[in-house]
């Protein structure tokens, strides 16, 4: 079990986050280009003179190994320049580390190894619908939100961005927690209604096939869905108000797959709740393959219950029991809002928080990202509202510090998955072909149209295995210029012949990566240190399955 204690001192996150600023400053014009101009902007030629000659004749294997593997042997083909040297081994040296503990280099989680497709960990009721890389999520989060639970003594947790339940589902029925799952999108609220009365339907027929339906039950423990948008600049009692008091959304939307109503009635009678309850019984959840079992059963919280089943009860603030929140991949500006909310809200004990989507969090200089909901109400000054117009920077601290900006390019950087790319290296993937295609076909548009810059083209599924000029003819339709725009093939060949130099180039964009994020959680941390709390981030999933990897984990002190 981990002990949730923070990694390093006030004063190291401090300076590291300086140090990260100071190297990604120096590195800036690296970091904030766009693959995609390496020809019309001549970005080979922006790197420095000593590393040219060094990086232009590698191979993808040596550049997967010499430049973004922070673990190979390293064997270099000729001598290298200390600059060059220092750039890799400082990015390496200031990113957090993102393998978890027994992961190695296994592509997959041991979890995975007999089935492709099923966690051997995880009981199959909770299998089902999911995909294998949210099975492994969800069991590795929610063991460690149910430890963080036992420490903070709360047994009820809020769960927000919840999608279609998963992982609610599995701290409800498997983990015995109160679950409540907040989310915007009504379809994915009814989805999630409907599975958890799926896996009800699921547990009634084994039980009957066990023999064991004239014994009186245990009831089941149902999340209560809220279909509710988590306005970013709303304050804490505002998103209080919300999981308090919002209508609950647990009868989904019936079809001929799942328990008709009637029968759910009939579940209701014999003692299956949708309110808080004791949790079925997890040994029969979860295999025996690993699953540990939770001590102790979920205690009953005021709660208001559902139309089927149980009466309401009065909640009242000061009665209301303490939580704890958590996001699984909670997108953009809601992982910052969920923070803010956790520092505020006396009634958050604790905090598991994963992010993800960092070019829609907002900053001072891209406030409104693309792809974000606009707050329906301006930001206020009462009491309790988020303190900074913005996502990023969160501390004070790092809002101090010179070069801390992080633009829109650099944050989409920080979500690509590295270790998938060094993985295509090593193999010499035919997708690597990919960005010197757009590349070149950037180059074609701005000869026609020069003011059409990086023009939204939008994936070409299996663009490797086409010629440029299929590839281009597709590109060009897209952007509605003619498709037999004419292609000089002299200079088609001639581009081609740097399609090493373009993959090198954006492999040293891709070292960058990993510091991105780490100043982006780091300031995190640093927030919650401001703000009286230590925090800890681990690195939970494994990075080749989950690249997204990295849980903020935080308590407040006792009292």
């Amino acid at each position: 079990k981990m002990c949730f204690t923070s990694s390093f001192s006030a004063e190291q996150q401090r300076e590291l986050a300086k140090r990260i600023t100071t190297f990604l400053s120096k590195y800036r014009h690296l970091m904030d280009s766009f693959i995609i101009e390496f020809f019309t902007e001549d970005l080979w030629h922006t790197l420095p003179n000593s590393w040219q000659p060094v990086l232009q004749d590698l191979s993808y294997p040596q550049t997967a190994d010499l430049l973004l593997s922070a673990h190979a042997e390293k064997r270099y083909p000729s001598v290298w320049p200390l600059s060059l040297l220092a750039f890799s081994a400082t990015a390496h040296a200031l990113a957090f580390p993102r393998q978890c503990s027994g992961t190695g280099l296994l592509r997959r989680p041991k979890e995975f190894l007999e089935n492709h497709s099923q966690s051997s960990l995880l009981g199959h009721i909770f299998r089902k619908h999911v995909k294998p890389k949210k099975q492994h999520e969800i069991r590795k989060l929610g063991m460690l939100v149910k430890q963080l639970c036992d420490q903070t003594g709360c047994r009820r947790v809020v769960d927000v961005g919840s999608g279609q339940g998963h992982l609610s589902r599995f701290l409800s029925f498997g983990l015995g927690l109160s679950v409540t799952a907040v989310e915007a999108d009504h379809a994915l609220v009814a989805m999630a209604s409907k599975f958890d009365e799926e896996l009800i339907w699921t547990l009634e027929k084994e039980k009957q096939k066990k023999n064991i339906s004239s014994q009186l039950p245990k009831p089941y423990n149902l999340p209560k869905h809220v279909a509710a948008w988590v306005n970013p600049k709303d304050s804490w009692e505002s998103f209080f108000r919300q999981i308090r008091t919002s209508n609950y959304a647990t009868d989904g939307l019936m079809t001929p797959s799942q328990p008709s109503k009637k029968r759910l009635r009939s579940f209701d009678q014999q003692g299956i709740s949708h309110g808080p309850s004791d949790c079925y019984d997890y040994q029969e959840l979860s295999t025996a393959q690993g699953a540990e079992s939770p001590s102790g059963n979920c205690c009953s919280c005021t709660q208001a219950n559902s139309e089927e089943g149980g009466s309401s009860e009065e909640i009242r603030p000061e009665g209301y029991p303490d939580f704890l929140l958590t996001g699984l991949h909670a997108c953009g500006d809601l992982s910052a809002t969920l923070l803010h909310h956790f520092v505020h809200c006396p009634h958050v004990r604790g905090i598991t928080s994963v992010a993800c989507c960092y070019m829609k969090i907002s900053t001072k200089e891209n406030p409104t990202p693309p792809g974000v909901v606009t707050p329906r109400t301006p930001l206020t000054d009462a009491p309790g509202s988020f303190p900074s117009k913005f996502g990023y920077p969160m501390s004070s601290w790092v809002e101090g510090l010179q070069g801390h900006q992080l633009s829109y390019k650099a944050r989409v950087g920080a979500c690509h998955a590295t270790e998938d790319y060094m993985r295509r290296l090593r193999d010499e993937s035919q997708q690597l072909r990919s960005h010197c295609y757009r590349a070149m076909l950037e180059s074609f548009i701005r000869d026609t149209k020069p003011d059409l810059r990086r023009a939204g083209i939008q994936t070409i599924k299996k663009s490797h295995a086409l010629t440029f000029t299929e590839y281009a003819r597709l590109g060009l339709a897209r952007v509605g210029l003619p498709q037999d725009l004419p292609l000089d093939p002299e200079r088609v060949e001639a581009m081609m012949e740097q399609q090493r130099r373009v993959v090198v180039y954006f492999s040293l964009t891709m070292l960058l990566a990993p510091v991105v994020e780490t100043l982006v959680l780091l300031d995190r941390m640093i927030y919650l240190q401001e703000n009286g709390v230590d925090s800890q981030l681990v690195p939970l999933f494994n990075p080749n399955f989950s690249p997204r990897n990295f849980v903020l984990v935080a308590m407040k002190p006792s009292g």
